[in-house]
């Protein structure tokens, strides 16, 4: 361990002294060096096309839409057909089909190797206690459930008006269709490796899929720009830019620039290092019990309170779903008019859910299941859970407050965090405190979460030893510190680009598949309709 920290430390050390010479801080002289390095990377994913001169849309929205529109058609709207099969799967009602008696996982004598797996692999593989599809659902859901919920909405609804709701709703819909395919093809094309540790994800299923397909060269191809965008979006989008955010408002409410924490974000940033490194590195699995308890229970404290908000003001909810239905199709003072709310809604409902990037399989494929399709159902909960309840909660809660406005709309997301904060702080004085701290266990385990969908895409470049897994988690733990001390944005805004270049190895091989996914769907079908026989 300490070969690795002293190695990554030489290589940081000639920018340390670099920098000493320099005017500028050491993170302002990264961030311009590593800005003028990978622009290009970032203006190609983050492209905009120009529809008028007031309306551009991001090129990735449309393969992640189209894609989106097209699963739903092609598995006969299953977002809306499958739904109570989902929920029934969830509530264990079809667990005898897996053949566990009283709806628990067999816990027959294995060779599973305990020390130093992944917490999230542990949780979800059943060689230690019961694990149903109910725990699988929570544990993916504290990925997307967080920041794009709470600052993500306060943005598109600020830009877009009230109608941004309703079209991110619709893409919340539509995303439901992209997660079962991409978490039932996780499943059917895992890697299990002897020890027992699950290996999953768009890699494999790009691998192997295609090349049942007779297009085992593209899959590899595909398979490896996966793994690396993987890898670059864990230390940034799903590491560097939680911790900032969240140190940003327990500064904030503490006190700002008065607070004891002001300027001391590497001292957060190592608190919340070392406790990252402690699940991660450690694989103690009484902390990642426990994160698997508190975030659900955050998540249903966030939902309450926005139903105690809404139902505070009960005599201005029509008013409120009347002014999402009517700006979604004639909005006033939006810029771009109704394609300009469209937008919104969309751009902020794939940012959220990330329905079609792939990261969801990763965690999904650990799952102990005999059919794939069955997780791949379970998995399309996930957006609607995520975008069409929580998301619109957010929504409404900041229309019937009042605190929208399109001519002052936040310019970042530690602002919109602020502007969400005071709306419930209207109805619930005590409320940005428990803000704050659900912002913060959002983080931790939006952290915990990408750091294995990192590692999988590690381990499928670098090979499955201690030494690579250690070298990976090390470096993790590293980000975390930079995260919370400096503001990178160029290096926050390159790995928010590798995360939505996730999507194009990724929706190639979905669209490809989805005949594989089919034959699943109509085996867990026929497998239900027998279990009713």
């Amino acid at each position: 361990m300490k070969k690795y920290l002293l190695s990554i430390f030489t290589l940081t050390l000639p920018i340390a002294t670099f920098a000493q010479e320099a005017e500028k801080g050491i993170d302002q002289i990264i961030d311009e060096k590593f800005g003028n390095a990978t622009g290009w990377f970032v203006d190609a994913v983050f492209y905009q096309i120009p529809f008028t001169d007031t309306v551009s849309v991001y090129w990735v929205l449309f393969p992640l839409i189209i894609g989106a529109i097209y699963f739903t058609i092609y598995f006969n709207f299953i977002n809306f057909s499958g739904f109570l099969t989902s929920i029934n799967i969830v509530r264990g009602k079809y667990d005898d089909l897996e053949g566990r008696e009283n709806h628990k996982v067999e816990k027959g004598k294995t060779s599973f190797v305990d020390d130093e797996d992944n917490p999230d692999t542990i949780r979800v593989e059943g060689h230690d206690g019961e694990v149903s599809h109910f725990q699988a659902l929570t544990a993916a859901l504290s990925a997307t459930v967080g920041l794009g919920n709470i600052a993500g909405v306060a943005i598109a609804v600020s830009i877009g008006g009230a109608g941004a709701t309703f079209w991110m709703i619709i893409a919340g819909f539509l995303g439901m269709a992209s997660k079962f395919v991409e978490c039932t093809l996780g499943v059917k094309y895992r890697d299990i490796a002897e020890d027992g540790t699950v290996y999953g994800g768009p890699m494999y299923y790009l691998t192997k899929g295609l090349k049942s397909k007779g297009m085992g060269g593209l899959g590899k191809v595909l398979a490896v720009l996966f793994a690396i965008f993987v890898i670059g979006g864990s230390f940034g989008g799903g590491n560097m830019f939680q911790v900032n955010q969240a140190f940003q408002l327990v500064e904030n409410i503490t006190g700002g620039e008065q607070s004891f924490l002001h300027g001391y974000g590497w001292a957060f940033g190592l608190v919340m290092a070392i406790l990252v490194g402690i699940v991660i590195i450690g694989g103690i699995k009484k902390i990642a019990k426990v994160t698997d308890k508190i975030v659900p229970f955050m998540v249903a404290i966030y939902v309450a309170a926005a139903l105690y908000v809404i139902l505070s003001n009960f005599s201005l909810i029509g008013t409120a779903f009347a002014a999402i239905w009517n700006g979604a199709f004639s909005p006033e003072g939006i810029a771009g008019g109704a394609v300009g709310v469209l937008i919104q809604g969309f751009r902020r409902a794939a940012f959220s859910n990330e329905a079609g990037i792939g990261s969801a399989s990763i965690a999904h494929s650990a799952v102990k299941t005999k059919y794939a399709a069955s997780e791949g159902m379970v998995a399309l909960l996930e957006p609607f859970i995520d975008t069409v309840v929580v998301c619109t909660m957010t929504a409404v809660v900041l229309i019937i407050t009042g605190f929208v406005d399109p001519l002052n709309p936040p310019a970042n997301d530690a602002q919109a965090i602020l502007l969400t904060s005071s709306a419930f702080e209207s109805s619930i004085s005590w409320f940005p405190y428990v803000l704050t701290v659900a912002v913060v266990l959002f983080a931790f385990s939006s952290m915990i979460s990408w750091s294995y969908y990192g590692f999988q895409g590690w381990t499928y470049l670098f090979g499955r030893s201690k030494k690579t897994e250690y070298t990976y988690k090390v470096i993790f733990c590293i980000f975390v510190i930079v995260g919370a001390a400096a503001s990178l944005g160029s290096v926050i805004g390159f790995s928010d680009a590798m995360v939505f270049a996730m999507m194009v190895p990724n929706m190639v091989g979905l669209i490809l598949l989805a005949p594989k996914v089919k034959q699943e769907l109509k085996k867990y079908m026929e497998a239900i309709k027998s279990l009713k026989a």
